[in-house]
């Protein structure tokens, strides 16, 4: 069976933004080159590892979605695009061109509109031809996924994936049917894409209410069958819970076709790629894609098998120390082992304490209310703050004095752990200290607390 990749581009992009900004790649023309590279060393460990024999990236378009069209405010809570983003994706896309790889981009739908039409026909027009891969970090796609397509999610750390099919899926969201992700995001709302849903209804709600009456239309058929506040809202919103539903739906009838010729995997083009490498200042990753020492792996190609991609010699990973070689570690990509005798936290004095009650955590806020600053971290499932949640916060008073508060996987239990912060959080007489705040600040935007 072939194997065809579509891959969320701006969804990999980001994310391979935001794992390298505090710490990110700036080459010596002093171009920030994180998203670049981290995408990059994504989809060239695709292509060694998984081996598709066909393969396209999807971009959404520069304009508005047919959703704009519908509802001015969809994404319209989003941070503008950062200028580093803004300026490597025409660098990111002239890769992919060089690699040979087909560029997808509809105008008026989003690229998860394109993947969804795409890996549809592909399963259906061509049943039991194509498993269908689509690689991307985003909830969204899970109604999409049926026997023969799978979500490929990076993880959170490195460049691990975790591949999921009908069964995850189900067990991940408690459904019965993978369809049912629409009415799950349709009533819990999706703050990323600033899907309202219904207010008061979150995660834990809104499973309940899948498992008891199966799709939204049904619960607004037999909401005599709600009680209290939760009647109220669902009733009240009617209108807004479908429409937020429609919102939340990928559309699986772009126009446009399904052309295997045109999505399989062909030979890079290696002159092109290497002065693209070179320009960016990629040397190692040069070294691993085309291979110094002359091996490389078989691949598919238009016209037979060719030499495409090497098996690295080391690991890709967005986390790795920049091949520089001398005393970085590395030499030719390799890891060099060496001792180091700096300070260790064992022979450091501290304090680290775990604050995980509402009587700590008054202890806490007092102990805050009376700083006249202090430093402020946050722990979350994701890179991209606009899809992140909030595992937890850290709270540092003075050196070799920190907290940690831990928040619950349920929204709403994390949400009452944020809002006892809200008040020494939001004050302006108290000096907010840390690194790339502006991602925290993000992140607790969504637990409505702002600076």
């Amino acid at each position: 069976m072939d194997k065809l990749f579509l891959l969320d581009a701006y969804a990999l992009i980001y994310r391979a933004y935001y794992a390298l900004i505090k710490m990110p790649r700036v080459n010596s023309k002093g171009f920030n080159t994180s998203a670049v590279m981290g995408f990059v060393n994504t989809l060239q460990d695709v292509l060694t590892k998984e081996k598709p024999t066909h393969i396209g990236v999807a971009f959404d378009p520069s304009g508005p979605t047919f959703r704009h069209e519908v509802f001015a405010a969809y994404k319209a809570q989003r941070e503008e695009t950062p200028e580093v983003i803004r300026q490597s994706v025409p660098i990111i896309k002239d890769i992919i061109r060089a690699y040979n790889i087909p560029i997808l981009e509809i105008p008026g739908f989003e690229a998860d509109d394109v993947i969804g039409t795409l890996a549809k026909k592909a399963a259906v027009d061509f049943q039991g031809k194509y498993q269908v891969f689509m690689m991307t970090p985003d909830k969204d796609y899970a109604q999409l996924v049926e026997p023969n397509i799978f979500i490929y999610k990076p993880k959170h750390i490195g460049n691990e994936f975790d591949i999921m099919g009908v069964p995850e899926v189900l067990l991940k969201y408690a459904l019965t049917n993978p369809l049912q992700m629409i009415d799950y995001l349709g009533l819990m709302g999706d703050s990323s894409d600033n899907i309202p849903g219904c207010p008061g209804v979150g995660e834990v709600t809104a499973k309940k209410l899948i498992a008891q009456f199966g799709t939204i239309e049904n619960l607004l058929t037999h909401t005599d069958q709600l009680k209290g506040a939760l009647k109220e809202n669902v009733e009240k919103n009617r209108e807004m819970i479908v429409f937020s539903k429609f919102l939340a739906t990928i559309k699986t009838d772009v126009p446009i076709n399904f052309n295997p010729e045109e999505l399989l995997r062909k030979e890079i083009n290696e002159p092109e790629l290497r002065q693209l490498f070179e320009d960016l200042e990629f040397r190692q990753l040069s070294n691993c894609v085309f291979g110094d020492s002359g091996s490389k792996v078989k691949g598919i190609g238009s016209k037979g098998p060719s030499t495409l991609y090497p098996s690295p010699s080391t690991q890709l990973s967005l986390f790795d120390e920049p091949a520089t070689g001398g005393e970085t570690g590395y030499s030719r990509g390799t890891p060099r082992l060496y001792t180091s005798n700096l300070t260790t936290i064992h022979g450091v004095p501290h304090t680290y304490s775990l604050v995980d009650d509402e009587e700590k955590i008054a202890d806490l806020i007092a102990k805050i209310e009376a700083q006249k600053s202090f430093a402020f971290d946050t722990e979350t499932t994701g890179l991209d703050p606009l899809t992140a949640e909030l595992v937890g916060m850290s709270f540092a008073l003075q050196a070799g004095e920190a907290y940690f508060v831990p928040a619950s996987a349920e929204r709403e239990e994390a949400q009452k752990t944020a809002n006892f912060f809200k008040g020494v959080l939001e004050n302006p007489g108290i000096l907010k200290i840390g690194q790339n705040l502006k991602y925290d600040l993000n992140v607790m935007r969504k637990y409505d607390i702002r600076q």
